[in-house]
């Protein structure tokens, strides 16, 4: 066995990227803005879990400008 069952069940899913390494049943991505490896929630991921919160409002927040300038014209 690689590790005890403790570590597997209690340990290993705080850490992503370790469990990826060492099951190697997921894929790691890099992110698109730091470059840092995430393990990916789903098949179009691009930005590890710190940037995607930035990225997200950062275009939400260009959509909302678009679509407030768009009412005015």
């Amino acid at each position: 066995s690689v590790c005890c069952k403790w570590f597997r069940w209690s340990v290993l899913p705080l850490d992503g990227t370790l469990e990826a390494e060492i099951f190697r049943d997921r894929d790691l991505k890099r992110c698109a803005v730091c470059g840092g490896v995430f393990v990916p929630k789903s098949n179009r991921a691009k930005y590890c879990p710190g940037c995607a919160a930035r990225v997200h409002r950062r275009q939400k927040t260009e959509s909302e400008r678009k679509r407030r300038s768009a009412v005015d014209s």
